[in-house]
């Protein structure tokens, strides 16, 4: 019997969730507003980041900033002081280290609240085939790439949960690629991860906690120098500032699987 009922949910759902589909296809999804949120981003001294603190904090948003350039929070935040934004916090903050999360989202919470946007926007690459990359530097990559995802939930998930009211954003990925196996690892494991955190949330019945999982194919910041695509005409590489406006918008709609290029849909597919 509960075969039979389980079989007729799982029927309704995929009904539902297609129809879903095909109407917002055509249909624009409504836009929530993020006017008073807090918004913590990081990685955000400089190309995504940097344009998601501009675009936050033109929408009413205050944000604060992590990044472990000094250099660079500062130029942010000369450039989000230029636009008039006047609840920026910034804190230098390196996310590899385990108890610099703790230590700076204490600070955070202290200071300015409890933050109801996370976007873990931080990362790093080596680009160097396997057998060339230091030992040191892969760990590096996971320390940054995955492993403070988690210090940054336990760090501030649990405010979310306690008024059911937030949004989770990571940058993940779904393909492999040469010479950056380390980097790869790291954000297929971010893609676990954050799906399986959005499943948590949801069994406590914590619905107003809303996840997104964006996966960028190679966007031009300067992180990936030398990098190029092999069909830039059919996936041509992003800029930075397209990037964290697709960002912004999958937040302010709630979708959970923001990919980039669109085309990246039909290339995983293919896969």
């Amino acid at each position: 019997m509960n075969f039979f009922l389980e079989t007729l949910q799982f029927i309704g759902l995929f009904v539902y969730y297609l129809l879903e589909w095909l109407v917002f296809s055509v249909v624009p999804r409504w836009k929530k507003s993020v006017r008073g949120e807090i918004v913590l981003i990081t990685g955000a001294g400089s190309g995504v980041g940097r344009h998601l603190a501009l675009k936050f904090a033109r929408l009413g948003a205050a944000v604060v900033l992590w990044d472990i350039n000094e250099e660079g929070l500062k130029e942010s935040r000369r450039l989000l002081t230029e636009e008039g934004a006047t609840r920026v916090h910034c804190y230098i903050c390196d996310c590899s280290k385990r108890q610099d999360v703790y230590r700076v989202a204490d600070q955070v919470k202290k200071e300015v609240g409890d933050v109801t946007i996370l976007i873990n926007n931080a990362g790093i690459v080596t680009g160097k085939k396997l057998l060339d990359c230091p030992d040191s530097l892969m760990e590096k990559t996971m320390e940054v790439n995955i492993m403070a995802h988690f210090w940054t939930y336990k760090a501030f998930l649990p405010a979310m949960m306690a008024c059911n009211h937030g949004h989770l954003v990571c940058i993940a990925g779904m393909t492999g690629n040469a010479y950056i196996a380390d980097y790869c690892a790291s954000k297929f494991a971010a893609l676990g991860f954050a799906e399986s955190m959005n499943l948590e949330v949801r069994d406590q019945g914590k619905t107003g906690i809303k996840t997104t999982i964006v996966c960028p194919f190679l966007i031009g910041t300067g992180m990936f120098s030398g990098c190029k695509s092999k069909w830039p005409s059919l996936i041509p590489e992003l800029e930075p500032e397209y990037v964290a406006e697709q960002i912004t918008t999958a937040i302010r709609q709630d979708k959970q699987l923001l990919l980039l290029p669109r085309i990246g849909h039909f290339l995983v597919f293919l896969k």
